[in-house]
């Protein structure tokens, strides 16, 4: 028989860290992070890391792998992770993938496109014309050649809009025009699929402000002001970069900066994090294979070890 695994996703502040904790204290589990920030090293504060005492209760996976200069790709992730659930199958542990980065899940679970490898010096020039026009008229370039894909994305996604630019530059064809929409694949064990979600949105919002809060502190000189204004001083890090590119470091950066004081830090930085789990929302009403819990009730890791029981666990 397949090895089995749980995959518990949601909105951020949707308590999946917390329900499956509750599960690894039931069940001799380990915990593979399905997270794109909490990849990075010295990113505690801003990414909500899970706590030194927590990470020592469970074994953790796929947390504090690289600095915060580097790149983890979706490729890597699923790599990973295939490998992560044999191990902790073979050592008689339940797999608990738990995140809210989606494209990690739709990786894991529908494989990879077959798009060209990035090629710097495309990379580079694309990079210096938006230097001086600017990545919304980028994006305006890319709306002209791939609609499809620039509707996906936002004006200043700079990454994204680089990526789009480029693919086109090199095969001459849209992204979207190579993106396969290809059956999903058949995983090497079988994996139970659970979304957190809110019944009530307001509720969900009310956390995402107050743990943006519990994030910045009460001054400059602790919380996520603080982390930031430390990862800048390494002196090899830009905005630009993922890592800095996440909720709340973006807006700290610019914070930091002077572009924006305080309250707008705070604001913005709750707006973000509401924009952020809007989008996580509608990526699972995607997936139809999830089963729904409702985040804002009590007893939710019980409620998902008896939906992974119903399945033959």
């Amino acid at each position: 028989m397949k090895p089995r695994a749980i995959a518990i996703m949601g909105p951020t502040a949707s308590g999946k860290t917390a329900a499956a904790l509750a599960i690894a204290r039931e069940i001799p589990s380990e915990i593979i992070s399905v997270d794109s920030a909490l990849v990075y090293r010295g990113m505690d504060i801003g990414t909500a890391k899970p706590s030194a005492d927590e990470l020592a209760a469970v074994p953790h996976h796929l947390i504090d792998i690289i600095e915060p200069t580097g790149v983890y790709s979706v490729a890597q992730f699923r790599d990973d992770t295939l490998r992560l659930v044999a191990e902790i199958a073979a050592r008689g542990k339940l797999p608990l993938l738990v995140g809210g980065t989606m494209m990690y899940y739709k990786g894991l679970t529908e494989g990879l496109d077959d798009l060209p490898k990035a090629d710097a010096a495309v990379r580079e020039r694309i990079e210096a014309e938006a230097a001086a026009v600017g990545w919304p008229e980028m994006h305006k370039r890319l709306r002209s050649l791939d609609p499809e894909t620039a509707e996906r994305l936002k004006p200043n996604d700079a990454q994204r809009i680089n990526r789009a630019l480029e693919i086109i530059e090199l095969t001459g064809k849209p992204m979207s025009a190579l993106l396969t929409g290809r059956p999903k694949l058949e995983l090497p064990f079988e994996l139970v699929p659970v979304g957190l979600e809110p019944s009530d949105r307001a509720v969900l919002h009310e956390r995402i402000a107050t743990r943006f809060d519990q994030m910045l502190g009460t001054s400059d000189d602790s919380g996520i002001v603080a982390e930031v204004a430390g990862l800048r001083a390494r002196g090899d890090l830009d905005p630009s970069m993922p890592s800095m590119r996440c909720v709340g470091y973006r807006q700290t950066w610019d914070y930091l900066d002077g572009k924006i004081d305080r309250t707008t830090l705070r604001e913005t930085g709750i707006v973000a994090t509401r924009q952020l789990a809007k989008r996580q929302l509608t990526w699972l009403r995607a997936m139809p294979e999830r089963t729904v819990v409702d985040c804002l009730e009590s007893g939710i890791a019980d409620k998902i070890l008896m939906i992974a029981n119903s399945r033959g666990t």
